[in-house]
């Protein structure tokens, strides 16, 4: 098999089963170099590689600055010379290379942890937003395709083995829609020692408080617990199930989009616009897409 082939292979492979991949192509080269434009790699999490762009030390720099990309979702333009080792380049075939780090990145996945009438409007409203969706009871006939029909993940699993079963990366936004205080004790720990970017957790402020005492005496930091966005969404008044999804969902949006949940109503100048609009379009340029 060509290496092309292999590394478009690859590249299907991952789109296909949701997972993480970087895509490094040789843009532009000059002189003498190891491998011509075009020539493409695809890079794991791990580091492992499909096909190549040159092997030896540029290769290994470029595997490194796709595993960062992957980190932080931005994508890289890298240029190496090959002449002088003694000069810190990674070769001496006398030409230049350019590369272009492309991170192949999943949906954002949205794990719902209690699969109650909140929990399953929740989920529902997130599928339709077409987030990757997987839930989450303890109970059995809870996490169910019968009881939530559609989503990507079932598992009826208690707070402690939660991570042997579902994966929480830094593109994992998760809403605990738990059932009470006993349940938070055993599952904030688990989740806090997660990348996830929201942690979303419902009950009231009174609920909250004591989660928290509970969870310092257990010895958790009160800035680990910050990290809890507790009670969960935005305040909309919401009362229904559906309503409060969409409050929550809202939530999940605004943090991940790095927005301010303020009304957009504008009073201002059209100049004043022009420099907001340019500030959301920053924000949308770092989103988790």
């Amino acid at each position: 098999m060509s290496d092309d082939r292999a590394v478009f292979e690859a590249v299907v492979t991952a789109q296909r089963e949701n997972k993480l991949a970087a895509l490094a192509t040789v843009i532009e080269t000059q002189g003498s170099v190891p491998r011509q434009a075009g020539s493409k790699m695809l890079i794991w999490p791990d580091g492992q590689i499909v096909g190549t762009v040159g092997g030896g030390q540029m290769e290994a720099y470029i595997i490194g600055e796709a595993q960062a990309a992957l980190r932080d979702g931005a994508t890289r333009v890298l240029t190496y010379n090959l002449s002088d080792l003694g000069a810190g380049d990674p070769g001496v075939c006398g030409g230049t290379v350019r590369v272009f780090v492309e991170p192949l990145l999943t949906p954002v996945t949205l794990v719902v942890i209690g699969c109650g009438h909140v929990g399953k409007a929740v989920a529902e409203l997130a599928k339709w937003l077409e987030l990757h969706v997987v839930v989450v009871d303890d109970r059995p006939g809870y996490a169910t395709p019968e009881a939530i029909p559609g989503m990507d993940g079932y598992h009826t699993v208690a707070a402690a083995e939660l991570l042997d079963h579902v994966a929480i990366t830094p593109r994992t936004a998760v809403a605990a829609v738990t059932r009470g205080l006993p349940v938070d004790e055993r599952l904030l720990p688990v989740l806090l020692a997660t990348e996830a970017p929201y942690i979303g957790l419902i009950g009231s402020r009174r609920r909250w408080a004591l989660t928290i005492e509970a969870l310092e005496a257990q010895g958790l930091p009160r800035e680990q617990l910050s990290r809890v966005r507790a009670p969960i969404g935005l305040e909309i008044g919401a009362e229904t199930p559906k309503e409060i999804a969409v409050s929550i969902l809202a939530e999940i949006i605004m943090v991940l989009r790095q927005a301010t949940g303020q009304p957009m109503q504008w009073h201002g100048t059209a100049a004043q616009a022009a420099r907001q609009n340019a500030a959301s379009q920053d924000r949308v340029e770092n989103v988790m897409e």
